[in-house]
């Protein structure tokens, strides 16, 4: 996929890229796997603000996932690629040998008229969904679960992928793409290869207004708020000395960890910031 520039006709374009649709085969999403995405503007049940920062954002319908992979021995065939709004990485619809159609996350090297299959006699190929315990060690890997039949809930962004570095009794060795290690039992599903897309990255919005576009509002920096509103906020001009950072509400911001007593702290051989 290419990265697209444009000459600068306006001070927005100057600075901003776009990914080129050479790899989306189809403008219009299937309508039977989309419903309804109702926004709530960071607002709670009593419309008071309980998440900053979110507002506006184009309107758009959300494409439903096949994140637990469970047509096992069913082949399918992939019918479209196409763009999701909903998330970074592109999207495959999936025409099954039964009839029925699901969208899957589009891994790098997977294009239209390929077939993907679930199960343990599905070979070691971008698309091929199968429990850990069935995947050969060293293979890199995406969309895998942390429990069993729950679908999967990691390594799921644009260019990430992670390693199956050892098995060991009923756990599996995962190396994420933070470099944390970590164990995960071997009946869990995981989809082979890497997530595509992976040069998104690599996209300059160029504007203040693209943000808008995504539904994140724009955000004020503590220090040049009122000590009312924020505890570094207050002094004759700049003050950014003698004070921690905190966030609005006290707590320390950059780097304090906020991680504790949860029960997966067990299964964590390596964490990321032991590199």
């Amino acid at each position: 996929m290419s990265i697209k520039q444009f000459k600068p006709y306006t001070p927005g374009r100057r600075q901003m890229t776009i990914q080129g649709r050479e790899d989306i085969t189809a403008d219009k999403p299937e309508r039977s796997l989309t419903v309804e995405l109702r926004k709530s503007g960071g607002r709670n049940n009593t419309g008071r603000i309980t998440m900053r920062h979110i507002g506006g954002g184009h309107r758009r319908a959300y494409r439903v996932i096949d994140f637990r992979r469970d047509k096992v021995g069913v082949p399918g065939k992939v019918a479209t690629v196409e763009y999701d709004p909903n998330r970074n990485a592109r999207i495959a619809l999936i025409h099954y040998a039964d009839g029925e159609k699901r969208y899957i996350l589009l891994p790098k090297g997977l294009k239209v008229g390929d077939t993907v299959l679930a199960g343990p006699e599905a070979d070691i190929t971008p698309g091929s969904a199968m429990k850990l315990k069935d995947v050969p060690v060293g293979t890199v890997i995406h969309n895998l679960e942390l429990e069993p039949g729950r679908g999967g809930k990691l390594v799921r962004a644009a260019g990430t992928s992670a390693q199956l570095m050892a098995k060991e009794g009923k756990y599996a060795y995962i190396r994420m793409p933070s470099g944390e290690l970590r164990l995960i039992l071997q009946e869990c599903m995981a989809t082979v290869g890497q997530v595509g897309n992976e040069d998104h990255e690599n996209i300059s919005l160029g504007k203040a207004g693209k943000t808008r576009y995504l539904g994140r509002r724009s955000s004020v920096r503590g220090m040049v708020m009122n000590p009312v509103d924020h505890p570094m906020g207050g002094g004759e001009g700049r003050s950014k000395g003698n004070k921690h950072p905190l966030s609005p509400w006290g707590t320390p911001a950059k780097g304090y960890r906020t991680r504790k007593n949860k029960p997966s702290d067990r299964l964590i051989v390596r964490r990321r910031y032991d590199k």
